[in-house]
């Protein structure tokens, strides 16, 4: 039983160590995206990166000062509000982006790149947010900004956190004019909201998509305790019988991630190549080793 509990310990551990590197990467990405791509061409974001270019185009202050002021203030609200379980990741975001961000300007100053080609700027910079802040999102990670407001409004008030967001982004995004009077880079900035929300979504559905496996081998046994150890998914055996034989077989419901498709088909491949093998799509699946329940 300790040995069990030491396991699942360690197991924790290691899971939450490798969120944190993926958000640490996401807020790299995210950081080349803004500072490399949209930051230089005037070309603005939503939620609190918005925020920064704006006082930046307009005053100079660096991006990284107001981003960490604004992050910092609504991280006060969101411990008081909601809770140190959801801000502490979003602390983490904060810090690193705050970090990262003044070594990516002084490692690219001087460096305009695609200064003529505003349109491919809006696009690669928006792809790199978006699957930044996709790859945090997976590890269960905040960028911190709008959705610290987004998540406070929606605690007390019937409201969608998408329908927050969006509202937020549209009046940051338009604001810009103010400071730019350029219409032009106000319709680069509603691209790159759309853009980034569509990476985002690819990102997001594509770590969570999962599959459902049947498989009737006479090898199950050797079968399922593979998949147990190697992939660490459960296997339950369900007892049928043949209709056209009426001999009775054991078959194996598995659930995994989509990208565990392939080594499990290796696996029963090199067990029984003679197995029966039904593989499909599922919308969603929720439990240990899947995602969360969310409902309200």
């Amino acid at each position: 039983m300790e040995s069990v509990f030491i396991t699942t310990r360690k197991q924790r551990i290691i899971r939450e160590m490798r969120d944190y590197m993926m958000i640490a990467l996401g807020m790299l990405m995210y950081s080349i995206g803004w500072t490399v791509f949209l930051l230089p061409n005037d070309i603005t974001t939503g939620g609190v990166p918005g925020i920064a270019s704006i006082v930046y185009w307009a005053t100079g202050v660096n991006v990284q000062y107001t981003y960490f002021a604004i992050n910092g203030a609504l991280l006060v609200a969101s411990l008081i509000i909601l809770g140190w379980k959801f801000s502490v990741k979003t602390v983490f975001a904060v810090f690193t982006m705050t970090t990262i961000l003044p070594i990516i300007q002084g490692a690219t100053a001087g460096l305009h790149l695609l200064h003529d080609q505003p349109f491919m700027a809006c696009v690669i910079g928006a792809s790199f947010c978006g699957g930044g802040i996709g790859v945090a999102f997976s590890a269960n990670g905040s960028s911190g900004g709008t959705d610290i407001v987004a998540a406070i409004i929606n605690k007390y008030r019937d409201i969608t956190l998408g329908r927050v967001i969006l509202m937020t982004d549209m009046v940051i995004i338009s604001s810009s004019y103010l400071v730019l009077h350029d219409w032009e880079k106000v319709v680069y900035g509603f691209a790159t909201l759309y853009i980034c929300s569509f990476v985002l979504d690819q990102v997001v559905n594509s770590a969570r998509q999962s599959v459902q496996f049947f498989i009737i081998s006479k090898k199950h046994e050797e079968i399922g305790h593979r998949i147990n150890k190697d992939l660490h998914r459960g296997v339950t055996f369900i007892d049928g019988v043949g209709c056209y034989t009426g001999a009775g077989v054991k078959m194996m419901f598995v659930l995994a991630k989509k990208r565990e498709s392939t080594t499990i088909f290796r696996l029963i491949k090199d067990i029984d190549p003679n197995a029966f093998v039904s593989q499909s799509a599922v919308i969603g699946v929720f439990g240990e080793g899947f995602d969360r329940i969310k409902v309200k």
